[in-house]
């Protein structure tokens, strides 16, 4: 509205120095022409397509938009915090004992788009544990050169191995530096924990039961405790599921 207003004026201050300057009056001309310069501008600004698409980033440099983001950026001392759900840099979980959620299945190379991930998975030892599964993922590589941060790879993770953080600094300075290995992507040993490679024994002494389904969760939709899986000793499986346990231990 405030547009219209402006050149309704300019444009009838042209059409002042118009007539100024057909009676005889010498600045009417300059008039109209001072006036024209501006109503010529806000015309094409308002009324044609390209005009508008112009507006858009003039819109956002008012003083005022400027103060605010003046005010507010003071990266990278202090940056603003993202969504909750802000796909940032890829990270490789771990259980609470240590043990790698990844099992080297390859799904997540499978799921990407822009062909970014790499996997080579490995079988696991008696000695050399690396996963509670049968795989592990021995090679792990995330190219960033490629990676569009959709986040088909996280959905199509089976175990949550493969989640994304909030880190959104990237930047490199050469293409090798951003393709990420399984040392880059993988978290720290949590606390109590013990770092991978570990032993089948050391694993099955602790008992947990490392994957969801009845055996973890009471069988109610309606109430029931929820833990984590890695918190369920695996002899919570005969509790819940009952004689079916008991029947597949009998035909073995």
């Amino acid at each position: 509205m405030k547009g219209l207003k402006l050149i309704g004026l300019f444009g009838v201050l042209t059409l002042a120095g118009i007539v100024l300057s057909l009676s005889g009056q010498d600045w009417g001309g300059q008039l109209a022409f001072i006036a024209l310069l501006p109503l010529a501008v806000l015309s094409f600004l308002r009324f044609t397509v390209i005009g508008q698409g112009f507006m858009v980033p003039l819109s956002h440099m008012k003083p005022s938009n400027v103060r605010e983001a003046q005010a507010g950026a003071q990266y990278p001392e202090k940056p603003r915090p993202v969504a909750p759900r802000f796909h940032g840099r890829h990270q490789l979980n771990r259980y609470a004992d240590g043990l790698e959620k990844c099992i080297g299945c390859e799904l997540c190379a499978w799921a990407c788009p822009a062909d970014a991930i790499y996997v080579q998975g490995a079988m696991n030892t008696a000695e050399d544990r690396y996963s509670p599964g049968e795989r592990f993922a021995d090679d792990y590589q995330l190219n960033y050169n490629r990676c569009i941060l959709c986040g088909l790879c996280i959905e199509a993770c089976p175990t949550r191995a493969l989640t994304m953080t909030h880190d959104y600094e990237l930047a490199a300075d050469t293409h090798e530096k951003l393709i990420y290995t399984k040392e880059d992507l993988l978290a720290p040993v949590p606390t109590g924990g013990h770092a991978t490679p570990q032993t089948d024994r050391a694993v099955t002494d602790r008992g947990w039961n490392y994957y969801g389904g009845l055996a973890v969760t009471p069988p109610s939709r309606k109430s029931g405790e929820y833990l984590a899986a890695t918190h369920r000793p695996s002899s919570r499986a005969k509790s819940v599921v009952g004689g079916l346990l008991a029947t597949d231990e009998k035909d073995a």
